[in-house]
């Protein structure tokens, strides 16, 4: 998920893609600003339970320093977090591609391709 928003040097965002290349219909607008705003909610309260399984984790290697049965539980309890918050965001990814016509949905399928398949390093 991080890879499809996050800001890159030389390409602009998923969303600016989005809302300045694509040439969008006031109407794609309105309900794409819907999308968004449902998602903002969703993807609020995922980074939420990231927090909290962040701070079991961090309780739970202060309280033995070992890999103990607390600390593995707390792990898979982030990773699932951290797999429930790319899941919702894939989803918004093609909630959004459901509003475009095919010619919009093929520039943003190479864009999504780009974001995602592009070295970081």
């Amino acid at each position: 998920g991080s890879k499809i928003f996050g800001e890159e040097p030389h390409a602009p965002s998923l969303h600016e893609f989005v809302h300045d290349e694509l040439d969008l219909t006031d109407d794609q607008m309105a309900k794409l600003d819907a999308l968004e705003q449902a998602f903002a909610v969703r993807r609020k309260a995922r980074e939420a339970e990231l927090l909290a399984a962040n701070a079991a984790l961090a309780a739970a290697i202060q309280a033995g320093h070992t890999y103990s049965p607390e600390v593995q539980i707390a792990v898979e309890r982030f990773h699932h977090a951290m797999g429930e918050l790319q899941k919702e965001t894939i989803l918004h990814v093609l909630d959004m591609r459901r509003l475009m016509t095919p010619a919009q949905a093929a520039r943003y399928d190479v864009r999504i391709s780009q974001a995602l398949t592009e070295d970081t390093r």
